[in-house]
């Protein structure tokens, strides 16, 4: 998962001078390791998300481990479930009462998820601006799982959650997964689908269920046919 600053620059579409610039700032997370740069994937996906830089598709492209296929973005939503008129005052409150509401097996420990979720937001806040926040692990966790899960949850009032812009979170994505293929997949989709203009539309209005997952299906169909290789040129033989 260590990536180099030539790849950084790559994934995230600018040059490795920029990198490095950044670097001095102290403000994309790095790593010195033998008098060189080193990054975490996972980390840097979450810190563009978190500024609105657009991630090259590549990330998307990668074969899955093991031959598995990488978890739908709908797929997980509607395992997760849309949920409306959530309560709560501030982000403790907000998340405890999402993730009661996580289709989630019996045995896994709802309070353990919200410290665990709850530790990242001490971290740096997974606003990302414009309302919007995706409340995740900064690693996935063993909670039992055999799928991806994404809850989609509306405030009943927004919320000050930390984000850049300074906007009030009324709304959230909450991503639970089994592994970190899976969570990196499910974030920088997520994070396409919601350039989308009628996704952005149905979230503001609240939308109904179907609604917002038929747009969700429609975007994420899209950006499959976008990353789909191009076909290899024939021989003039």
């Amino acid at each position: 998962m260590n990536l180099s600053v030539r790849e950084t620059a790559r994934l995230l579409s600018v040059s490795e001078k920029t990198i490095y610039r950044w670097i001095k700032q102290q403000s994309i997370p790095a790593y010195r390791v033998q008098e060189q740069y080193r990054f975490n994937r996972a980390e840097i996906l979450e810190w563009a998300t978190s500024r609105r830089l657009s991630v090259s598709s590549e990330l998307l492209s990668e074969p899955e481990a093991l031959g598995q296929p990488v978890p739908s973005l709908v797929e997980a939503l509607e395992a997760g479930g849309v949920h409306y008129r959530i309560s709560g005052t501030d982000k403790e409150s907000v998340l405890r009462e999402l993730v009661q509401l996580l289709r989630l097996p019996g045995e896994v420990d709802r309070e353990f998820l919200l410290r665990v979720l709850l530790a990242r937001e001490a971290m740096a806040s997974t606003a990302v601006g414009e309302g919007i926040a995706i409340p995740h692990v900064r690693n996935p966790v063993v909670l039992h799982i055999d799928r991806p899960t994404i809850a989609l949850g509306f405030l009943e009032r927004p919320i000050d959650y930390g984000a850049l812009d300074g906007h009030p979170v009324s709304i959230l994505f909450a991503i639970i997964s089994p592994t970190t293929r899976a969570h990196l997949h499910l974030l920088s989709t997520l994070t396409f689908v919601l350039r989308d203009a009628q996704v952005r539309r149905s979230l503001s209005t609240q939308a109904p269920r179907q609604v917002i997952l038929a747009q969700v299906r429609e975007a994420e169909g899209r950006l499959a046919v976008h990353c789909q290789p191009a076909p290899a040129a024939r021989s003039s033989d």
